[in-house]
């Protein structure tokens, strides 16, 4: 249990330190990623992003596996 919970933290991390680059593919901005500004700070929730790149990392692993 614990590995997966530090598994998500990290593809978390990950996904945001590449969101500013991401988001020159269109992610970040598909539909289904929720924007809004609460309390004078912009808020992303990247959920279909964030589905499109574990789909795309699953083909990849087991490609090579």
């Amino acid at each position: 249990m614990i590995r997966w919970i530090i598994a998500i933290f990290l593809l978390l991390v990950l996904i945001s330190w590449l969101a500013p680059w991401l988001e020159k593919f269109g992610f970040g901005r598909l539909p289904g990623d929720i924007r809004f500004t609460l309390l004078g700070r912009a808020w992303q929730l990247p959920i279909t992003t964030a589905i499109v790149l574990s789909a795309l990392a699953n083909l990849i692993f087991q490609w090579l596996a």
